[in-house]
């Protein structure tokens, strides 16, 4: 049997409290044995929780003899700078979305990652839940004839006033934040080669980040992907997918609850069938895809980072952003996140 991963998490965010530590702590084979924050005493209180030690300061964790990676749930500016400060410290990397926020500082994280035989992971968990694999399997068989196009939205409610998701200087903003869904998605079941050739962003009354937006993107044969995203929407969490003789719908494709039977919803020239699927854990899917790549020290090659992350900054620099405070104003380039 071979040793736990011993994991310290870098931040007492919620994703970190309501999912990935009570995943570390439920999954065979990993082990959460520290946790840092710049506040000692959220550290220790979210550390007693699990029976784990604390610490004061992310840097104090790197520097812990008995941590072999590090889960990083800090807000979206940082995750760079943390992930490569990490890697040269020889831990393994679980970082929350995005990676970076530019393609060629992806780029580079990825290629230290390799250079030190180190994992770099990204925590975008909806590949790893059995819906997806079934909706693959799906349009290879063939059941809605040739793909056409992909369409994507996944949008939230209104945020709070001080959420970071409004701070820019933090990495803020829709595009950052529920973007990334709807982009990876295109990438899941689209593959590479996807160009940008439409975008917009705008912003909400007061705002100093981006709060919707949409995207075209376009792959050489002809077939699209029509993406909708943002922070102050009615909910909206789906992917459908259209072919030449039909089409297949997952409603919560980004975020199902582990107790959630999901259905696919086929609709073709013999009607509409409603697929059901046992409940999946998503969240223990893509811990448990950690700890086989930390252990054979390889990252799978098709998961998708560097193709999210070149089509996330097209979006970025092709979209025009338009603010509530000013509807007259014909737009400006977007520049958050620069």
């Amino acid at each position: 049997m071979p040793p736990p991963v011993r994991i310290a998490v870098l931040g007492c965010a919620g994703i970190a409290r309501r999912r990935m530590l009570p995943a570390f702590a439920r999954t065979p084979g990993i082990t959460p044995v520290l946790v840092a924050s710049r506040d000692a005493a959220r550290a220790r209180e979210l550390a007693r929780a699990y029976g784990c030690r604390h610490v004061q300061g992310y840097a104090a964790a790197l520097d812990a003899p008995d941590v072999d990676a590090v889960y990083l749930p800090l807000p979206a500016a940082l995750h760079a700078d943390w992930a490569e400060a990490a890697l040269r410290a020889g831990k393994h990397v679980l970082a929350e979305k995005p990676l970076a926020l530019a393609p060629d500082r992806t780029g580079r994280l990825l290629a230290l990652a390799a250079a030190r035989g180190l994992v770099l992971a990204e925590n975008v968990m909806f590949p790893h839940h059995r819906q997806h694999t079934a909706v693959r399997a799906l349009v290879r068989a063939g059941a809605i004839g040739e793909l056409r196009s992909l369409s994507a939205a996944f949008a939230v409610p209104r945020l709070p006033d001080e959420d970071i998701r409004h701070r820019p200087e933090l990495g803020g903003g829709a595009l950052w934040d529920t973007g990334v869904y709807p982009v990876r998605a295109a990438v899941h079941h689209l593959g590479g080669g996807l160009r940008v050739v439409g975008a917009a962003l705008s912003r909400g009354p007061g705002r100093l980040v981006d709060t919707a937006g949409s995207a075209l993107l376009v792959r050489d044969d002809g077939v699209t992907a029509h993406l909708s995203f943002g922070l102050d929407h009615a909910y909206r969490n789906v992917c459908e997918l259209w072919g030449t003789r039909g089409r297949i719908t997952v409603e919560r494709a980004f975020t199902p609850p582990a107790d959630l039977a999901p259905l696919v919803r086929l609709e073709n020239g013999t009607g509409t069938r409603e697929i059901p699927l046992p409940p999946d854990d998503q969240v223990r899917n893509t811990v448990l895809a950690f700890r086989t790549a930390v252990r054979s020290r390889t990252t799978p090659p098709d998961d998708g980072i560097r193709e999210q992350a070149r089509l996330l900054d097209g979006i970025r620099r092709r979209a025009y952003i338009r603010s509530a405070d000013d509807p007259a104003s014909t737009g400006a380039p977007y520049r958050a996140g620069r």
